[in-house]
Protein backbone atom coordinates (compact mmCIF):
# COMPACT_ATOMS: atom_id res chain seq x y z
CA UNK A 1 0.00 0.00 0.00
CA UNK A 2 1.30 3.47 -0.89
CA UNK A 3 1.75 5.71 2.16
CA UNK A 4 2.01 9.10 0.41
CA UNK A 5 -0.56 11.85 0.79
CA UNK A 6 -1.64 13.41 -2.47
CA UNK A 7 -3.74 16.00 -4.20
CA UNK A 8 -5.58 14.54 -7.19
CA UNK A 9 -7.33 16.76 -9.68
CA UNK A 10 -10.05 14.63 -11.29
CA UNK A 11 -12.46 15.28 -14.14
CA UNK A 12 -14.85 12.43 -14.94
CA UNK A 13 -16.29 12.76 -18.44
CA UNK A 14 -19.49 10.77 -19.05
CA UNK A 15 -19.84 9.83 -22.71
CA UNK A 16 -23.06 9.09 -24.59
CA UNK A 17 -25.54 10.49 -22.09
CA UNK A 18 -27.54 12.40 -24.69
CA UNK A 19 -27.22 15.74 -22.90
CA UNK A 20 -24.52 18.35 -22.38
CA UNK A 21 -24.97 18.83 -18.62
CA UNK A 22 -22.89 16.82 -16.14
CA UNK A 23 -24.68 18.20 -13.06
CA UNK A 24 -26.18 14.84 -12.08
CA UNK A 25 -22.86 13.02 -12.34
CA UNK A 26 -20.93 15.72 -10.47
CA UNK A 27 -23.53 15.64 -7.70
CA UNK A 28 -23.25 11.84 -7.41
CA UNK A 29 -19.48 11.79 -7.11
CA UNK A 30 -19.35 14.78 -4.76
CA UNK A 31 -21.86 13.12 -2.46
CA UNK A 32 -19.77 9.93 -2.50
CA UNK A 33 -16.56 11.80 -1.64
CA UNK A 34 -18.22 13.58 1.25
CA UNK A 35 -19.64 10.32 2.61
CA UNK A 36 -16.09 8.92 2.68
CA UNK A 37 -14.86 12.05 4.50
CA UNK A 38 -12.07 12.87 2.08
CA UNK A 39 -11.42 16.56 1.59
CA UNK A 40 -12.67 17.76 -1.80
CA UNK A 41 -12.61 21.11 -3.57
CA UNK A 42 -14.96 21.60 -6.50
CA UNK A 43 -13.85 23.84 -9.34
CA UNK A 44 -15.26 24.67 -12.73
CA UNK A 45 -13.73 21.70 -14.55
CA UNK A 46 -13.39 18.97 -11.94
CA UNK A 47 -12.71 18.15 -8.31
CA UNK A 48 -9.52 18.17 -6.27
CA UNK A 49 -9.33 15.35 -3.74
CA UNK A 50 -6.90 15.46 -0.83
CA UNK A 51 -5.84 12.47 1.21
CA UNK A 52 -3.85 9.25 1.43
CA UNK A 53 -2.89 7.93 -2.02
CA UNK A 54 -4.68 4.59 -1.66
CA UNK A 55 -7.90 6.17 -0.40
CA UNK A 56 -7.91 8.80 -3.14
CA UNK A 57 -7.32 6.22 -5.89
CA UNK A 58 -9.99 3.94 -4.41
CA UNK A 59 -12.43 6.86 -4.36
CA UNK A 60 -11.77 7.58 -8.04
CA UNK A 61 -12.62 3.95 -8.83
CA UNK A 62 -15.76 4.18 -6.71
CA UNK A 63 -16.74 7.35 -8.58
CA UNK A 64 -16.55 5.45 -11.85
CA UNK A 65 -18.64 2.61 -10.41
CA UNK A 66 -21.31 4.98 -9.05
CA UNK A 67 -21.70 6.85 -12.34
CA UNK A 68 -21.85 3.54 -14.27
CA UNK A 69 -24.54 2.28 -11.87
CA UNK A 70 -26.59 5.34 -12.77
CA UNK A 71 -26.70 4.39 -16.43
CA UNK A 72 -23.60 5.95 -17.96
CA UNK A 73 -22.02 3.29 -20.17
CA UNK A 74 -18.68 4.99 -20.85
CA UNK A 75 -16.53 7.33 -18.76
CA UNK A 76 -13.18 8.92 -19.52
CA UNK A 77 -11.25 10.57 -16.69
CA UNK A 78 -8.50 13.13 -16.66
CA UNK A 79 -6.46 12.73 -13.48
CA UNK A 80 -3.46 14.77 -12.38
CA UNK A 81 -1.85 13.73 -9.08
CA UNK A 82 0.69 15.65 -7.06
CA UNK A 83 2.70 14.60 -4.04
CA UNK A 84 5.30 16.29 -1.90
CA UNK A 85 7.21 15.21 1.17
CA UNK A 86 8.53 18.51 2.53
CA UNK A 87 5.20 19.90 3.80
CA UNK A 88 1.46 19.38 3.91
CA UNK A 89 -0.40 21.71 1.57
CA UNK A 90 -4.12 21.99 0.88
CA UNK A 91 -5.62 23.15 -2.40
CA UNK A 92 -6.60 26.42 -0.68
CA UNK A 93 -3.02 26.90 0.54
CA UNK A 94 -1.85 26.74 -3.07
CA UNK A 95 -4.41 29.34 -4.16
CA UNK A 96 -3.68 31.62 -1.21
CA UNK A 97 0.06 31.77 -1.90
CA UNK A 98 -0.53 32.88 -5.50
CA UNK A 99 -3.09 35.50 -4.38
CA UNK A 100 -0.61 36.81 -1.82
CA UNK A 101 2.12 37.10 -4.44
CA UNK A 102 -0.27 38.91 -6.81
CA UNK A 103 -0.97 41.51 -4.12
CA UNK A 104 2.77 42.18 -3.81
CA UNK A 105 3.41 42.77 -7.51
Amino acid sequence: MVSLNCLADVCLIPIGTGHASVLDEVTLITQLARELHLSTTLHSAGTTIEGPWSEVMDLIGQMHEKVHHHGVIRIQSDIRVGTRTDKKQTPQDKIDIVEKKLKNI
